[in-house]
């Protein structure tokens, strides 16, 4: 069992890599862990060190996935934050390439493009995300305000989300893993995450806790690229993230730390 795993990594916290690739391994399965940006810290912080890694250098690194055949033996390829156009345009020719060799691997594509209302990732990078990763991706993980960036339009409701899943999946087919979801039926207190495949919805809510540590998205990504590595169907894949999520979210409230209290990986539910 192996994931290919491309996005961003840093020293300190657990966002990118540096939160999905020890939840992957946790889980039993090996990670081949490829970065686009090499960072001290989260970017939240009063200071930042280290730079968006060259385009050459992450074509290069890809190009040794490729030698040591590990496409052929992945079972799951994640693509979370890009870095930059450059390297959104080289990693999107690696997906083509990985989808062709390996008809078997399926693509689980995180957009990683913004939250609360604000893109922050480079110019041209929503293109390929749009245009090329996503059309090619078997699933997608957006937050609330990323799917309704995509689809072009805000989402309140299911219905909305329904239609914005719909404009995603286009002529082909993709599940959407929706967010950090409150629509207008959402529970008082509470936030979703909604699968939606085949247009029926599957909705799994958690109490909404008062921190926001950042790399959860990337943490749920990699469990559900995990699970689903390991042969679990997507709707259970999705449940078992969630309880993670969530119980690394509540020790590190009770912690009172700033970054998410990953060590060790709870496995609630089994």
């Amino acid at each position: 069992m192996l994931v290919i795993s491309i996005q961003s990594q840093v020293v300190h916290g657990h966002v990118g890599n540096s939160a999905a690739a020890y939840a992957m391994q946790a889980e039993g399965v090996n990670v081949a862990a490829v970065p686009t940006t090499l960072l001290s810290n989260h970017p939240r912080y009063p200071s930042v060190r280290g730079r968006v890694l060259e385009t050459e250098l992450v074509a290069d690194l890809l190009r040794g996935v490729e030698e040591r055949d590990l496409v052929d033996e992945a079972a799951v390829l994640v693509t979370g934050y890009l870095g930059s156009s450059g390297n959104a345009a080289v990693i999107a020719d690696f997906v083509e390439r990985a989808l062709t060799r390996n008809s078997k691997l399926v693509y689980l594509c995180d957009p990683v493009i913004g939250d609360d209302g604000r893109v922050y990732v480079a110019d041209g990078i929503l293109d390929v995300v749009r245009h090329r990763l996503l059309p090619a991706a078997n699933l997608t993980t957006p937050n609330q305000f990323e799917l309704g960036l995509l689809a072009g339009f805000d989402i309140s409701d299911a219905q909305g989300l329904r239609a914005a899943c719909a404009v995603l999946a286009g002529t082909g087919r993709i599940d959407v893993v929706a967010t950090g979801c409150t629509l207008t039926d959402t529970a008082e207190g509470q936030v979703e995450t909604i699968l939606c495949a085949d247009g029926q919805l599957s909705r799994f809510a958690t109490p909404r806790l008062p921190i926001r540590p950042s790399g959860t998205g990337d943490l749920l990504t990699g469990l559900i690229a995990a699970h689903l590595a390991r042969g679990t169907a997507t709707v259970a894949a999705v449940r078992l993230a969630v309880e993670t999520i969530y119980a690394v979210l509540v020790r590190t409230q009770e912690a009172g730390t700033a970054e998410m209290r990953l060590v060790p990986l709870p496995t609630p539910g089994r």
